[in-house]
């Protein structure tokens, strides 16, 4: 990917549709703010949290919108079923939830998206600009960021140190 923005991005594809798609960047920790202080902005108690959560960059759309990728073992009105296991929420409950000690098992709250606009992710993909492999819960909500990207190549048996920026078409 040509795109800095995405050099050595994981994303989980969240939804694909005809209107466009949507992902978060599962792969780029952030050290501020920390849950407790977004929380504190918030004003969502209790403060301290009794339970925190990793915040990660969650791509280069609408940074300020916060989003939780989370297991499917908590949910709420506004949460999105992406798979069996794995659901998105955008709604303080979330956090509330969390912050109380509960919440989903797993979660990661990742401030902004990345975003494709109708057709232009399938032409990105057609383009050999992304791999895409079977998501797990290790992957997506591991704390061992620094290899999440080799561990995704790992997955379709590829050393990326072998790929060519090149793409070619048969």
């Amino acid at each position: 990917m040509g795109d800095e923005r995405f050099a050595r991005s994981v994303i989980y594809l969240c939804a694909h549709t005809s209107d466009g798609a949507m992902g978060i960047v599962v792969n780029r920790p952030l050290q501020k703010p920390s849950f407790g202080d977004l929380l504190r902005q918030l004003e969502v108690a209790p403060t301290p949290p009794a339970r925190e959560i990793q915040l990660c960059q969650g791509g280069p759309v609408d940074n300020a919108r916060g989003f939780v990728l989370h297991t499917t073992d908590w949910t709420s009105e506004g949460s999105l079923k992406v798979t069996e296991s794995t659901a998105l929420t955008a709604s303080l409950d979330v956090l509330k939830a969390i912050a109380e000690g509960g919440g989903p098992r797993e979660g990661l709250l990742a401030l902004g998206y990345a975003g494709w606009g109708p057709g232009q992710l399938d032409n990105e993909i057609q383009q050999n600009a992304w791999l895409s492999v079977p998501a797990d819960d290790t992957l997506v909500f591991d704390s061992g960021y620094d290899t999440k990207w080799r561990r995704a190549f790992a997955k379709l048996k590829v050393d990326p140190v072998q790929l060519s920026d090149a793409a070619g078409h048969a």
